[in-house]
């Protein structure tokens, strides 16, 4: 809504973020100078490993638009990178730091008590240093077997093999104090929390290199990445942003950056970041030498024979290209498109200067967020008041869906009959101020805070009172007194 403040916005989307899981994460590097594109997908899957079940919501709208597009579910269920925040991470350490891991998945479980049964029972007739072999473990699976194993049994020793197996030995006492100060056990618990981590260490690889995070209306993006690899989303949203902006201190939204370039340009108006990338590239002079040369390396060649939308490595590509387009743009516009041959992605970033962590805000109070300093607000054309005479009964629906066949607005209630509108065309403003001056039902004016606003008519009206109770106190305190 037209009405939204950036704080209300990101409560609605916190809750949102806090119930959705992310199910796959694409990312693009570049090589300087001639920009080599080096694509990736993630598909991820939250970090079971100890925890309380982790639960989260999956639309049915958004599974079937991604299996629209080839989202291969398979791979996000069987195949998910684990990830978690610090707090996730805290609670893990701490269960493994006091011997205290729980296994929270019911599958998990009949496995690990298959495990036990299994080696107890070879235990009993096994000699010193035999072996056991135990198969068909899969991912947390191979350190919780080994972990439990270990606490109940002081005589055993286990290592992990790989697909999906793991040696038991049967060790001495002092045998066992050996290889627990061992280097080499693969069951440390540093190694197990780098594991649980998964893609949160490269997350955190990202916040460390400092570099500039590039994305396409990218607020619920942030969120996300703030939600599930940092902490979880605090309810200030001023927080929110000092922690994003602590995180990547130079962010890039290409919605924000092509918006200002099409108001700029005679380029058509499109919508959807495909559609972007693909007027940017038909409208950029081919015999123009200066342009950045935007390369797929050899093993991203899929991406350059098939156009692959919404798959986050490909959404990643035309997002670093949109960028790189666009600033090019930019550069020829401030320099009367004498560029000289090769410029460097800082003149780039440089000509980007203005819209440097600035998100866009879609639709509301805002046209973008800025993470590096105070919001500022929209210039929206005037709110329109439409007060109601001989109509009883309406409500904001009803009010919208009046003014719908003649032009959009966004509406909300400010008293018993009257409602303010907002709109974010001057063309709409001017045309129903136009057509409804002569409604037998709905009087429809500028809105004047001082004249409209429930507060004001309140204080005025208590001002007003206090006013008449003063002159009247004075008229009769002022009169002469009689004496009989």
């Amino acid at each position: 809504s037209l009405f939204d403040s950036p704080a209300e916005r990101y409560l609605r989307a916190r809750q949102s973020v806090q119930r959705f899981t992310v199910t796959q994460l694409g990312e693009c590097w570049s090589e300087h100078r001639k920009y080599v594109v080096h694509s990736y997908n993630f598909f991820l899957f939250p970090s079971t490993l100890g925890l309380t079940d982790v639960e989260f919501t999956l639309s049915a709208s958004s599974i079937q638009f991604l299996s629209h597009y080839g989202f291969d579910y398979s791979k996000f269920l069987k195949d998910g990178i684990p990830y978690m925040n610090e707090v996730q991470e805290k609670i893990l350490s701490q269960q493994l730091l006091g011997g205290s891991l729980k296994v929270s998945s019911a599958l998990d479980r009949d496995v690990l008590k298959k495990a036990i049964d299994e080696v107890t029972c070879w235990i009993v007739a096994a000699e010193e240093e035999e072996t056991m072999i135990l198969q068909d473990l899969n991912g947390y699976q191979m350190f919780e077997v080994q972990l439990v194993l270990r606490k109940a049994l002081q005589n055993v020793w286990t290592q992990p093999l790989g697909d999906k197996k793991v040696m038991v030995r049967k060790v001495s006492p002092q045998h066992r104090q050996l290889l627990e100060n061992s280097p080499y056990d693969y069951c440390r618990k540093e190694l197990i929390l780098l594991s649980a981590r998964g893609f949160t260490n490269l997350f955190q690889t990202l916040v460390k290199a400092k570099k500039p995070l590039v994305g396409h209306n990218m607020l619920m993006d942030l969120m996300h990445l703030h939600d599930k690899f940092y902490k979880p989303l605090p309810e200030s949203y001023e927080e929110f942003k000092r922690n994003i902006h602590n995180l990547f201190p130079v962010l890039i939204d290409t919605k924000t950056v092509t918006k200002s370039i099409w108001k700029k340009c005679p380029l058509p108006r499109v919508v959807n970041l495909l559609e972007v990338y693909e007027v940017l590239c038909s409208n950029i002079n081919p015999k123009d030498s200066t342009c950045p040369v935007i390369a797929l390396a050899s093993d991203c060649s899929r991406y350059a024979e098939k156009k692959s939308p919404h798959e986050a490595g490909y959404d990643a590509f035309l997002c670093g290209s949109v960028l790189l387009k666009s600033a090019h743009l930019l550069l020829c516009r401030s320099t009367d498109d004498a560029v000289e041959a090769d410029p460097s992605f800082s003149q780039y970033l440089t000509v980007l200067a203005e819209y440097l962590n600035k998100v866009n805000f879609i639709r509301g109070g805002v046209s973008s967020i800025n993470f590096s300093g105070e919001d500022t607000p929209c210039k929206h054309p005037p709110a329109l008041v439409v007060r109601v005479q001989g109509w009883p009964g309406l409500n904001e629906r009803q009010i919208y869906e009046e003014f719908k066949p003649l032009c959009l607005f966004d509406v909300r209630q400010l008293s018993k009959n009257q409602f303010i509108l907002l709109s974010n065309k001057f063309k709409h403003v001017r045309l129903v101020l136009r057509d409804y001056k002569h409604h037998p039902h709905l009087r429809v004016s500028v809105y004047r805070h001082w004249r409209h606003s429930p507060r004001m008519n309140c204080l005025l009206q208590v001002s007003g009172i206090v006013a008449l109770w003063s002159l009247l106190a004075f008229v009769l305190g002022g009169a002469p007194c009689c004496s009989l």
